[in-house]
């Protein structure tokens, strides 16, 4: 069986985990959060999300992990047929990564802290997120799914790294990020409404005291250096 390495806080963990959840895999969880050594013996950069295979391989970074999962159990496709079909739902991932959620992590520690971040950094952020908008203007379908009438690996992945983009980049730059590209944030809301996103959604809340004690000891120890 799969294990699951990360935590339910973490966006990225939740990429793979409804990933993983949506093909019906079965799967086992172990929570180990950022920074601790344990999370070293699994992931070569001690980066969330990591996973054990049933062969006892150990995989980190969710796009792999993500290829792994499609190509060990095809049998409920994430990516189309067509190697192009599946090369732009690849190219709406990345784009989605770079230029939204990226730059939008750059805001957490924040929003982690309820201080305001420089307009500096504010203005470097909003600048990569507005070079992102027209690209995924151009490539979201949202009929009704993001690349077109079946569900793909683009749908979940955006759908995660918009978890970040709200919570972050639309509360510091007071900026309404999803509504600047048409059908997305009627697509975001059908996303949080599926049974899966559900469950994902109360793990993560279920998880946050213990994320933020965690948070706060780093920020605490950084702060008396």
């Amino acid at each position: 069986m799969i294990t699951l390495h990360g935590f339910p806080a973490s966006n990225y963990y939740n990429i793979v985990k409804h990933a993983l959840l949506y093909k019906e895999v079965p799967f086992q969880e172990e929570l180990i959060f950022a920074g601790s050594d344990a999370l070293l013996t699994v992931s070569p950069v001690g980066k969330v999300p990591a996973i054990t295979t049933d062969d006892g391989v150990t995989l980190s970074e969710s796009s792999v992990i993500c290829d792994f999962i499609e190509e060990t159990y095809p049998d409920t496709p994430l990516y189309p047929e067509s190697a192009t079909e599946r090369a732009i739902v690849r190219q709406i991932m990345k784009i989605a990564e770079l230029y939204f959620e990226l730059p939008s992590r750059r805001l957490i520690p924040y929003v982690f802290s309820g201080t305001e971040a420089p307009d500096a950094v504010k203005e470097e952020v909003r600048q990569v997120i507005t070079r992102g908008i027209p690209a995924l203007n151009r490539l979201c379908q949202f009929s009704p799914w993001i690349a077109g009438k079946k569900l793909t690996m683009a749908d979940i992945y955006m759908h995660y790294v918009n978890v970040v983009v709200k919570a972050c980049a639309s509360t510091q730059l007071d900026w309404d990020i999803l509504a600047e590209i048409p059908g997305m944030k009627e697509w975001n809301d059908t996303m949080t409404q599926s049974d899966i996103a559900k469950k994902i959604e109360a793990d993560r809340v279920a998880n946050m005291p213990e994320f933020m004690i965690r948070v706060k000891a780093k920020m605490q120890a950084a702060n008396a250096q």
